[in-house]
């Protein structure tokens, strides 16, 4: 603690500091030294290919990537064209750009995942220099060739070749050249001499920078700032210029007095060093084993390098890569100034003080205390000694300040303990992967904005699964979100491991993930399979709950009739629907209806399906199964769709007499006599007959008065008597043919006595008609049909004389008190009369 500000610089009003992150584990003999280097930003891994240019078949380029503690991941020979640049993506995969253009992609651990080229016409002129660059919509990649033409890709995994216009009088590479991502759009700032020129889609633009000074004859260098706010540009002048990305605002213009020797102008290495919501703008130049931090002031900080370095942006500082050391360069942050600047009088200084002084147990703790109260600022000053420990990268300066800040909570009753929790959790995160076996030296700062989420993914995607599992379950991050994501990564990564037999890895998988929620064993499978593992993946399918998963993968596997099991037993008829269609495509006919006869369920389904779609092909399965029975249905319902109707029906006959059902057959015979009585029919006299049942055309014909041939279908089809009076009654009730109603009445005892002929006639308004037939109804239904016409009196004299209670209360209901009075009085008695005995 006593040395915090030991490795402090001022410049301007802020201060820098230079903090080592990691003695390099690499045993590099001859350093960086021709090297190609690309570091990651986020302290993510450093890629190295030594001696890119050589071009021997005997001895290649060495391609290694490394953790930023310089721990080995990966290394393999370059077998392939010559690299001109090197750069990662947001998600940690390597980019390699060849001079052809091509640009080839490998994951972390040096597997090859894919390639793609800038274009046709890069082949023949080369590409001179490359960059890759972040904007809002991913990872891109930039390139300038020997013809001096740009070429921009936005977002490699989404593919769109912009080729950029050209820039007039440019011969050659440019001078230096950067991408700025402006209003959702990548631009190409180009410089050649001291002439500036943003290149966008559709047009070549000056520009000129105010303020740059006129003494200036080349602009050599720029660069852009982490979030492409800002850029800087320096001049064979020696001037540097610093200002919005936009070149409409000033920030600083200064010079160098270096600068005038210009055989040390192609050496300079150049990067914004800007923590975020600063006010003071500053660059890091590197040249010739030294670097030098310029800000608004005219003061520099100097520092000397040791053996060949790179510079890496970062969003709140540089970090500085060499052959031994990995270091950090940044403005000091303005809580950690606050508190440990020399004669700082501010709160958290201030608290820092009373708890060392209360650990010494001296009474000047409550001095401090005091003074920090007086002044109302002690939640001030807890809140500083918070964000300062976040800021610090040493555990002992972080355990000072949170014990500090936990000191000073005591004293202080609506304090919201959040930040402070937060901040714990923050900081043992932190200090994990910041070890030197992870290799991931974040700032507080960028943490935040990277969030837990992608740390975790980081972390999954070096393989550092119980790490992040330890994180995801200390942080308590939802399962779906933590635990079972990283499981599932996990799973992913063991069913690659070819030297383990499948039965081995599948138990070992379901051990591991036993009932973590969220996880999608299909996924795990189709990873497998994906891995030529198909019997593992079928394996693992066997873990996985929802049949809708399995389904698809199964048949995508080929394995159909596991599939269609599987989509049986789940109790999904769509799912079942899938399969078979799926199979009815890639099988022939014989096949698949073989298949199905081995699977009732789906048999039974497709049946369904074809009933409504395919009739024919519900005729082939019926015939492939020898179903009679079915075949004979199947005719009949073509009989009532087609014109050929009646020798559809034979072979219906046909088929029933195969399945031996012969009232089936006999029913279907008589259909087909009826057919033919009513086309004959149809033929003869023009009504439309064909269609109507036998009970429609017997009503029909009686209707229209075709008496004759009613009597003929009553006879063919031995129509019972009751339901032939009944259709004639009623026909010839509705055509009001009532003498006819009366010879029918009179021709023969009607088998459905009398009763009917007064409701109908009854029904159709004539009582007079209904009056003629009352004395031939039984005495049984006599009540009711005097009643029917309207006769009280007769309904009274039917019921008294056959003494029935029931119909005598009847008729009594019908009867009106004050006009029926004599009858009513007459009924009573007989009641009583009947009730006596």
């Amino acid at each position: 603690m006593a040395f915090v500000t030991a490795n402090w610089n001022p410049l301007g009003e802020a201060f820098y500091r230079k903090i080592e992150l990691y003695e390099m584990g690499w045993n590099l003999k001859d350093g960086l030294r021709e090297c190609l280097v690309a570091a990651a930003p986020y302290g993510g891994p450093i890629a190295l290919l030594k001696e890119p240019q050589r071009r021997s078949p005997s001895v290649r380029p060495q391609l290694e990537i490394y953790s930023s503690s310089g721990v080995a991941m990966a290394s393999f020979p370059w077998k392939s064209g010559v690299v001109k640049q090197l750069g990662w993506t947001v998600c940690d995969d390597l980019l390699c750009i060849q001079e052809d253009g091509t640009v080839l992609i490998y994951d972390l651990f040096g597997n090859f995942k894919r390639h793609f080229s800038m274009g046709n016409e890069v082949g023949q002129s080369q590409v001179v220099e490359a960059k890759v660059f972040h904007s809002p919509y991913g990872t891109g990649v930039a390139i300038v060739t020997g013809a001096s033409r740009f070429t921009l890709a936005t977002n490699i995994d989404d593919l769109k070749l912009r080729r950029l216009p050209e820039v007039p009088g440019l011969q050659g590479a440019p001078t230096c050249w950067a991408v700025l991502t402006q209003d959702r759009q990548s631009k190409v700032l180009v410089a050649t001499g001291a002439d500036l020129f943003i290149l966008d889609y559709t047009a070549c633009t000056a520009v000129s920078p105010p303020g740059l000074s006129p003494q200036a004859t080349s602009i050599v260098h720029m660069c852009v700032s982490f979030s492409y706010k800002y850029l800087a540009l320096f001049t064979d002048s020696g001037h540097l210029w610093m200002g919005t990305a936009n070149l409409k605002q000033l920030n600083v213009c200064v010079t160098f007095f270096f600068a005038s020797d210009r055989h040390f102008i192609p050496s300079y290495h150049f990067s914004w060093c800007r923590r975020p919501k600063s006010q003071q703008p500053s660059v890091v130049i590197m040249w010739d084993g030294h670097i030098l931090v310029a800000g608004e002031c005219k003061n520099t900080i100097s520092y000397h390098l040791e053996g060949v370095s790179i510079l890496v942006p970062e969003l709140d500082g540089v970090r500085i890569i060499n052959g031994t050391h990995h270091e950090l360069l940044q403005e000091v942050p303005a809580s950690c100034e606050e508190i440990f600047k020399i004669a700082s009088m501010a709160p958290g200084a201030l608290l820092l003080e009373a708890h060392k002084e209360y650990e010494k147990e001296s009474q000047k703790a409550d001095e401090y205390l005091r003074e920090i109260k007086e002044q109302n600022l002690l939640g001030e000053a807890v809140k500083q000694c918070v964000e300062a420990a976040g800021h610090e990268l040493e555990a002992e300066t972080q355990k000072t300040l949170l014990r500090a800040a936990s000191f000073g909570k005591c004293f202080l009753s609506n304090f919201p303990p959040e930040p402070f929790v937060s901040m714990c959790r923050d900081l043992r995160v932190l200090n994990a992967v910041r070890d030197y076996t992870v290799g991931i030296p974040l700032t507080h700062t960028q943490f935040k904005q990277m969030t837990v989420q992608v740390l975790i993914d980081r972390l999954v995607y070096r393989k550092l699964y119980p790490l992040a599992i330890e994180i995801c379950r200390y942080l308590k991050t939802p399962e779906y979100q933590g635990v079972s994501r990283v499981l599932k990564h996990w799973a992913c990564c063991k069913v690659q491991q070819k030297e383990e037999a499948d039965e081995v890895i599948a138990r070992a998988i379901s051990l591991k993930l036993g009932e973590a929620a969220g996880i999608s064993y299909s996924e795990i499978a189709t990873k497998a399979y994906e891995c030529g593992r198909t019997e593992l993946a079928i394996k693992l399918l066997e873990f996985e709950p929802r049949s809708g998963e399995q389904v698809p993968l199964l048949l995508k596997m080929k394995r159909s009739q596991l599939a269609l099991s599987k989509a049986i037993e789940s109790g999904d008829t769509d799912l079942v629907y899938t399969v078979v269609t799926y199979l009815k495509n890639e099988m022939n006919r014989g096949d698949f209806f073989m298949t199905l006869r081995n699977q009732p369920v789906a048999l039974s389904l497709y049946r369904q399906f074809c009933k409504h779609q395919e009739q024919d092909t519900l005729k082939d399965l019926f015939n492939q199964d020898d179903d009679h029975q079915e075949l004979g249905n199947f005719y009949v319902k073509a009989s009532y769709k087609e014109k050929a109707q009646i020798g559809h029906l034979q072979s219906a006959v046909d088929e029933y007499n195969k399945a031996k059902n012969e009232f089936a057959a006999k029913a279907t015979e008589e259909e087909m006599r009826l057919l033919r009585f009513q086309k004959k029919l149809e033929e003869e006299k023009g009504e439309s007959l064909v269609g109507f049942s036998l009970h429609d055309t017997i009503r029909t014909l009686l209707a229209v008065g075709l008496h004759k041939h009613a009597e003929q279908l009553y006879k063919d089809f031995r129509v019972p008597d009751k339901r032939y009076w009944w259709l004639k009654l009623t026909a010839l009730a509705e055509k009001e043919d009532w003498e006819e109603i009366e010879k029918f009445a009179k021709s023969k005892k009607s088998p459905i006595g009398y009763l009917p002929f007064v409701e109908i006639c009854v029904k159709h308004h004539n009582k007079y008609e209904a009056k003629k037939y009352v004395s031939r109804v039984t005495p049984e239904q006599k009540v009711k049909a005097h009643l029917a016409v309207g006769d009280l009196e007769g309904a009274a004299d039917a019921a008294i004389e056959r003494r029935n209670d029931g119909e005598i209360s009847t008729v009594l209901s019908r009867c009106s008190p004050s006009t029926d009075r004599a009858l009513v009085e007459r009924l009573n008695r007989a009641k009583a009369t009947a009730a006596k005995k």
